[in-house]
């Protein structure tokens, strides 16, 4: 399926993130023509660790820069857009909520505003997240045609982008040679995620200065996935929207199978399985922010639509995220690694 991209131009904002990174390089695992706008990467990074920079056009901007936006964007003319730039925490949303819907909203209509002037663009899908919908606590996968709403505002500001994005497609792209879609993934592990304050990276940093794993929420369930899961049902939806145009334009979840919903503690506890000497402890955080405690997406849709299904479950995940993380604490090479597990997954 990624021969499909080799030598078409794909445009991605949010590139030097985790999810961009790993997509830049399965992009040119494929043979495609990148072209990222971004933030400078945080250091340490996917980004630069694969040394991103040098082989892909990389541009460092701000979302809400719509005049530089739009100059990268006309000057590169791309065939595909994934728009994946965003404000991506919900404790950071809670610290600078204006900011948060500043770049999560307002970067959207940005970018949405370069493809309604666009001639050439064929697919633009816009990624945010499975925190979309009104989460009632339900024992059931949420579907495309729930109620979104967001209650923090990482996730409302991501509720709003959803809505910002079905707008101008029913004003602007009905008739229109480019096909919108969004895709609300659940929530990603894999080698090479950095960020302060999600389970993985919190276990790798703990486990490398030989510290316990602290857990704040152990029994909180999510739709855990490897990175590689959502990057390919993106890519299968971007090929099936050039091809086919309105045909798949709308809104698509992308989960892993209901058995690989499981709480914090089993994750944490698998973590330690392919870990050498991890260990963690249970430590509950009184007067914590709000967030949800159970969490599952319904994805038949693409599942039926696309012929979409995941590859790697609960455990083959956290397994190739620990020999991800093992190889970068003895420094190995990182984009060597990254590219081996690509291959892997994709079976290239």
């Amino acid at each position: 399926m990624v021969s499909y991209f080799k030598g078409k131009k794909v445009l991605l904002t949010g590139h030097t993130g985790f999810k961009g990174s790993w997509l830049s390089c399965v992009l040119l695992a494929a043979g495609a023509e990148i072209c990222g706008y971004a933030l400078a990467p945080t250091e340490p990074s996917l980004f630069n660790l694969c040394a991103l920079g040098g082989r892909m056009q990389s541009h460092t901007g701000d979302i809400r820069d719509l005049e530089k936006l739009r100059s990268v964007y006309n000057s590169f003319n791309p065939e595909f857009v994934i728009h994946m730039a965003a404000q991506p925490l919900v404790i950071d949303s809670y610290r600078d909520p204006a900011y948060t819907y500043d770049v999560n909203v307002m970067g959207t209509v940005n970018i949405l505003e370069c493809v309604r002037s666009a001639t050439d663009t064929k697919a633009f899908l816009n990624v945010t997240t499975d925190k979309v919908y009104r989460n009632n606590e339900w024992h059931w996968g949420y579907r495309e045609d729930d109620v979104l709403c967001g209650q923090d505002p990482y996730s409302n500001s991501k509720s709003c982008s959803e809505l910002v994005t079905y707008s101008y497609r029913r004003s602007f792209f009905e008739n229109n040679q480019t096909a919108i879609a969004t895709v609300r993934a659940g929530n990603v592990i894999g080698g090479g995620d950095f960020a302060e304050n999600r389970i993985i990276p919190d276990c790798v940093r703990a486990a490398m200065n030989n510290r316990k794993i602290i857990v704040r929420n152990k029994d909180s369930i999510r739709p855990w996935q490897h990175v590689l899961e959502p990057l390919r049902g993106y890519l299968m939806l971007v090929k099936a929207l050039a091809e086919t145009g309105s045909r798949f334009a709308g809104a698509y979840n992308i989960g892993p199978e209901d058995a690989d919903c499981v709480p914090v503690e089993m994750l944490v506890s698998l973590f330690c399985t392919y870990w050498p000497g991890a260990q963690w402890e249970y430590q509950p955080q009184p007067g914590a922010v709000h967030e949800a405690n159970f969490l599952k997406l319904d994805c038949s849709k693409i599942k039926n639509e696309l012929g979409y299904s995941p590859k790697w479950n609960i455990e083959a995940a956290i397994k190739k995220s620990a020999e991800w993380s093992l190889a970068y604490a003895g420094q190995g090479n990182m984009l060597d690694v990254t590219m081996a597990q690509i291959k892997d997954y994709f079976e290239i």
